[in-house]
C-alpha cells in the first residue's frame, strides 16, 4: 500500500535542504534518516532522506545527491511516497490510515443508512469524511469523535452521531429558529469570532479522531 507522507515545499538555504509539508502522523518513522521514498511524479524519485532536523517549528529534509538551491527548489510540491503493509495499523487507537476508512459505510446511531466513504479530506483543522450518499450526492462529516463515535473495522461501518443540519439543511432551519425563539433572537457577543474549540487534528495519512473533551 502507498501511502502519501509528505509535500515537498521550498528550498531552505543553500545547502540542498528543504522544507516539508507532513503528511503522516509517524514523521520519525516515514521521515527518518535513511528513509527510501516513491514520488508523484515518480519521475523525480525515489528520494533517500540523509538528514532531518526542525527548524522554527517546520521539518526540513535533505535528500541524498542534492546539494544546493537549486537541486532543492527542483523537486518543489513533489509528493513523497511510503510503502505500508495494508495490515499495519497507527499506534494510536484512535487514528485511522485513509485507506482503511475509504468504502466504510456509514450509518446513524438509530442505524439510517447515510452513505458510503468515498474520499478523505485533510485540511489544515480537521479531517473531513466525504461520504457519498445514494441518491449521488455528497456530504462532509467532520472526523471527530463528537461527531463520528465508533469505527468499527470488523463490520466495515463508520457511526456517525450528525448535529442538526449536518446532513439535512432543513433541520438547521428549524433548530436555529427554535434557538432564536428561546434565546429571544439574540446572539452572544463571542459568537462569529471564528474560534473553534478541539478541532486540532493530527497528521494527514492518517486520519485520526480526537475526544474534543480533551
Amino acid at each position: 500500500m502507498q501511502l502519501v507522507v509528505a509535500r515537498i515545499g521550498r528550498a531552505h538555504g543553500i545547502k540542498g535542504e528543504v522544507t516539508v509539508e507532513v503528511r503522516t502522523d509517524e514523521p520519525e518513522l516515514r521521515l527518518g534518516p535513511g528513509a527510501v521514498l516513491a514520488t508523484e511524479p515518480a519521475s523525480a524519485g525515489p528520494l533517500t532522506i540523509e538528514s532531518g532536523r526542525v527548524h522554527s517549528g517546520r521539518l526540513l529534509l535533505r535528500f541524498e545527491g542534492v546539494r544546493d538551491r537549486n537541486a532543492a527548489e527542483a523537486l518543489r510540491n513533489i509528493l513523497l511516497i511510503a510503502e505500508v503493509d495494508p495490515e499495519e495499523l497507527p499506534e494510536d487507537p484512535e487514528e485511522f490510515y485513509d485507506h482503511q476508512l475509504i468504502d466504510l459505510d456509514v450509518v446513524t446511531v438509530d442505524g439510517t443508512e447515510v452513505g458510503r466513504i468515498s474520499e478523505i479530506s485533510h485540511l489544515p483543522y480537521q479531517d473531513l469524511l466525504v461520504v457519498k450518499r445514494p441518491d449521488g450526492g455528497e456530504v462532509m462529516i467532520p472526523f471527530v469523535s463528537e461527531v463520528v463515535p465508533e469505527i468499527d473495522l470488523e463490520e466495515q461501518r463508520a457511526v456517525i452521531d450528525p448535529p442538526p443540519g449536518l446532513l439535512d439543511e432543513a433541520e438547521a432551519e428549524i433548530a436555529g429558529s427554535r434557538k432564536d425563539e428561546t434565546a429571544g433572537g439574540r446572539k452572544s457577543a463571542a459568537a462569529g469570532s471564528g474560534e473553534t474549540a478541539g478541532d486540532d487534528r493530527k497528521g494527514d495519512t492518517a486520519g485520526g479522531r480526537e475526544d474534543e473533551s480533551s
